[in-house]
């Protein structure tokens, strides 16, 4: 285990002097060919106790008064700049230290440091480590200089500065930091540390919060105290959000005389967006563009799992008793559709099962006696329980136990350094990569501080896994349980989002292996220069017995103009987040490098990001500077190197940036589905034959062999079912469902289709279009997809394309196609609804058995027309029609198609048959009233 580091320095000027600390280890640069890391320089060290710990304050001195104390973050599409800032003034009668520290999350990066003392400022800016020092250098040899070594906590870090001034003298002192918020389990969580030490007078704390496309939900919850979690004000709006906690110097107080502070702990904001269901969000900003894709209504994907459990005698008490208890939890969790089974090691290696079995409720109990049963004892063989744990999934892949689209991982728990067997952490990491297959994961828990997490996490990110740090308390069951929570439910696999190759660069990556419900992907590049005003993406993925294939744009223009209005948005949110998720996957790239060569050339293009960026980083050192009577005084303030700069999200990518050239123009290629007739690869309708659907609802059947267009109503009630298409032969049936008119109009309810059902009996799937969403299902699988994306669907031989708030274009077996329109109307509408309109084309190739109200004409009666004469209308001519051995007064007329104008529709002349087609079609219509969307139209 690597030895601990924090480097602080210390500068005397004159009267007063500097220290600034940052808690965490720090690496050199020098590299040995196993890839262990040996420092070039020592530092004096010094342990942090448990009581420095517990005695933290932001502010230290004695005879000192805090005048304000001020914490403001802005968080601007997922990303937070935070700001603390703090007044104090020497109030003894001596000169003294004033100590400033602030504790920030260990994925945040430090960017800017500012210090006034008596008018006097110390302005921050990031350098190159070397550069920092060098500088630094010039200024220790007036003054002296001090180093100490050290760490804090598992998840924060602590910034300590501290300066020694006269009495009268008054201090303010203002830290940066940025960092991206992650989403888990459904939340981002936004956590501020607050411990001031004392009663201020002004203690404020900020947090506004801005999300382009809505924000869902937003709560905030403090550790501060019952009589304090009442005062945290929040104001929320469509897109914005304000956060305010704001208590006097008496709330402040532990009792009512009291001299001390309660206000010691975290105050916790969370919060959740809105999204088009299934859509990614595209946002572009300062010449960069930011891509989130959190797609939620998806079924998920089953499990293969092989639990890895240390039993080595370290485990033993509290820790293996948390162990089991999560274990337990977690295997109540997993459904019929995963298998898993369990290895347990110490100097050994032993499989409850040696095969993978399918998680039953027997099988379930069965595995919980089992890890009951374990007593921890001996030593730790992690090599060989990692490779029995790949060979089980291998044999279970290709015995066909296991479904093609599942998802295989292997989970990892452990405590300690391994002891028996192969134990050189170099080999056991290139032994496992090298019989892992691309399809399974590696997730990694190491419990308790004696683990070398490095290692844990190294292996985990070089097989497509992330690793966490589990504290080995009484809690560590629920930490346990919340990690498992986060990659028990799969949705996607193979996910790519990718960008026209002309119009971006500098992509971050964006290949990932796979997504789990509750979080999110994010991709963010530079823009080219171009003419193009739009941005497009396009996302491909598996889900669970389905491909999806998602456009998303965006205005390059818009975004920028929209947060030039508002006070407290982050304007360069994009351009910063684009550089956090470069320099992070730089930072889990390096730690994989094999040759000192490698990290030397990822270290330079850190270095050089850091630097433009200005983030503290490992390579990078903040040098503070200010001028005193034209002297210029120098301090450096370092970064540590640990595990919060590893692999930003709890997926990880497959590979490295791609790029695709199709969109380069209004639609993609593949908005064009198979053998469908009403559309061509550019986006534009066709003129072929088709049966046509619409408003209330007026059918229009084109009879190609007469050259005639018959028009008919059905005026049905709201919430009918009608048949369109049933097929035995082909096992299709297509049915709609009537919605009804807001109100009366001519004493009568209009009706519309207000939900279209495609269902294949023979491939057992069916899409559901409603004006509001598009559901595919297949069994027990339901996927759920809004109107507010592009996208491509094929799920077992049925391929949906949705064309952004346009249309729909449904395709069984690339032989019969139906397009439903949407048609919006204004929300406040007195009488009209949203509803849809349906295209068929004649060439869609029907069984000899299909019927419906429109399958019934796929073989074109007999029709004569005579008699025509000048009707009641001087507009609409009347005839005499012969169908169906009937005769049938008709009306010449027009209704519309609105395939191509959606407002105003081109007019369809037509033949209109009166009294809801009767005698246009078999028997009447209400035989075609069904009791389900997925019904078979049995008899007429």
């Amino acid at each position: 285990m690597k030895t601990p580091v924090l480097l602080c320095v210390l500068l005397f000027s004159q009267s007063w002097a500097f220290e600034f600390v940052i808690d965490g280890e720090w690496e050199s640069e020098t590299s040995g060919p196993s890839g262990q890391y040996h420092h070039s320089e020592r530092y004096r060290r010094s342990v942090l106790t448990s009581e420095e710990e517990e005695d933290f304050e932001a502010i230290q001195g004695n005879d000192i008064t805090v005048k304000s104390y001020k914490v403001e973050s802005r968080i601007t599409s997922r990303f937070a700049h935070t700001t603390v800032k703090s007044s104090v003034v020497n109030s003894g009668a001596n000169a003294q230290s004033i100590g400033f520290n602030v504790q920030i999350p260990k994925r945040a990066f430090i960017n800017n440091f500012t210090m006034n003392v008596n008018g006097i400022t110390f302005v921050g800016s990031v350098k190159e480590k070397t550069v920092a020092r060098n500088l630094y250098a010039q200024a220790r040899a007036r003054g002296k200089a001090a180093g100490i070594v050290r760490t804090n906590s598992q998840a924060m870090e602590t910034f300590r500065t501290e300066v020694h001034v006269p009495p009268g003298s008054k201090v303010e002192f203002e830290l940066h930091y940025q960092e991206m918020m992650q989403r888990k389990l459904g939340v981002y969580q936004h956590t501020l540390h607050l411990q001031p030490g004392r009663l201020v007078p002004l203690l404020q704390v900020d947090v506004y919060i801005f999300e382009p496309k809505g924000i869902k939900f937003v709560t905030a919850s403090n550790t501060l105290g019952e009589h304090l979690s009442e005062l945290t004000k929040i104001t929320h709006t469509k897109e914005k959000a304000h956060i305010v906690f704001k208590p006097t110097l008496q709330q402040q107080r532990k009792c009512e005389n009291c001299t001390e502070s309660s206000v010691d702990g975290e105050f916790t904001v969370m919060y959740d967006v809105e999204r088009e269901s299934n859509a990614g969000e595209l946002q572009v900003s300062d010449g960069h563009f930011v891509q989130f894709f959190a797609p939620s209504d998806l079924s998920p994907l089953s499990k293969n799992i092989v639990f890895v459990i240390d039993v080595s005698g370290s485990m033993w008490g509290l820790k293996m008793k948390q162990t089991v208890e999560a274990m337990k939890a977690i295997l109540d969790d997993l459904s019929m559709d995963d298998y898993f089974s369990i290895i347990d090691f110490n100097h050994n290696v032993r499989c409850w099962n040696e095969d993978l079995v399918q998680a039953s409720s027997i099988q379930a109990n069965e595995a919980k006696k089992y890890i009951q049963s374990i007593k921890p004892n001996g030593g730790t063989n992690i090599n060989e329980a990692l490779l029995r744990a790949v060979q089980m999934l291998v044999r279970a892949s290709n015995q066909g136990l296991t479904d093609p689209r599942s998802v295989s991982m292997i989970i990892l728990v452990s405590d300690g350094d391994p002891t028996v067997g192969e134990i050189k952490l170099n080999t056991i990491q290139k032994n496992v990569k090298r019989v892992m297959t691309e399809e399974f994961s590696l997730y990694s828990l190491g419990i308790g501080f004696d683990v070398d997490f490095d290692f844990l996490e190294r292996i985990a990110m070089d097989n497509r896994g992330i690793a966490q740090r589990i504290n080995a308390n009484h809690d560590a069951a629920d930490q346990l349980k919340t990690f498992y929570s986060q990659v028990s439910s799969p949705l996607l696999r193979t996910i790519s989002i990718n960008f026209p190759e002309n119009a971006v660069n500098n992509v971050t990556q964006n290949r990932f292996d796979k997504f789990f419900h509750g979080s999110e992907l994010i991709v963010a590049g530079k823009l080219q220069p171009s003419d193009f005003t739009t941005l497009q993406s396009i996302t491909t993925a598996s889900a669970a017995n389905m491909d999806l294939n998602i456009q998303t744009e965006a205005d390059i223009h818009g975004l920028d103009s929209v947060l030039s209005t508002h006070q407290h948005s982050f304007t360069g949110f994009a351009r910063q987040m684009w550089a956090y998720i470069t320099v992070n996957q730089l930072l889990a790239e390096r730690s994989l490098a094999s040759t000192a060569n490698k990290k030397r050339r990822i270290t330079q293009r850190i270095m050089a990001l850091a630097v433009e960026h200005q983030f503290v980083t490992p390579f990078t050192a903040m040098l503070v500077e200010g001028h005193d009577q034209g002297r210029a005084e120098r301090l450096i303030a370092d970064s540590p190197r640990d595990s919060r700069h590893g692999c930003c999200s709890a997926t990880v990518p497959l590979s490295g940036p791609q790029t695709v050239k199709q969109l380069l123009y209004s639609k993609p290629p593949w908005i064009q589905p198979t053998n469908a007739p009403t559309q061509e690869a550019s986006g534009k309708l066709e003129s072929t034959a088709i049966t046509i659907v619409e408003n209330d609802p007026h059918f229009i059947i084109h009879l190609p062999k007469s050259n005639m267009d018959i028009c008919f109503n059905i005026d049905s009630k709201p919430g009918h079912i009608l048949n369109l298409i049933s097929d035995p032969g082909t096992g299709v049936t297509i049915n709609g469902q009537l919605v009804g008119s807001k109100k009366m109009k001519n004493n009568k309810i209009d009706t519309y289709f207000g939900t279209i059902s495609i269902y294949s009996k023979t491939h057992g799937v069916q899409a559901v279009v409603g004006t509001n969403r598009i559901d595919l299902m297949e069994g027990r699988n339901n996927h759920s997809f809004s109107w507010g994306a592009t996208a491509e669907l094929v799920l077992n031989r049925m391929r949906v394309t949705i064309v952004k708030e346009a249309h729909v274009t449904v395709t069984v077996d690339g032989k019969i196609s139906v397009m439903v329109l949407l048609h919006r109307v204004w929300k406040k509408h007195p009488i009209q609804v949203d509803f849809l309109g349906i295209y068929m084309s004649n060439a869609n190739k029907y069984s000899t058995q299909v019927h419906g109200l429109i399958g019934q004409f796929a073989k074109e009666p007999e029709v004569k027309l005579y008699g025509v004469h000048e009707g009641a209308d001087p507009k609409k001519k009347e005839a005499t029609m012969e169908v169906k051995g009937n005769k049938l007064a008709v009306t010449r007329g027009w209704q519309k198609d609105y395939r191509r104008d959606k407002k105003r529709g081109s007019d369809v002349y037509c033949w209109f048959i009166h009294n809801s087609g009767k005698g246009f079609i078999d028997g009447s219509y209400t035989s075609y009233i069904l009791p389900q969307l997925d019904s078979f139209l049995t008899s007429i």
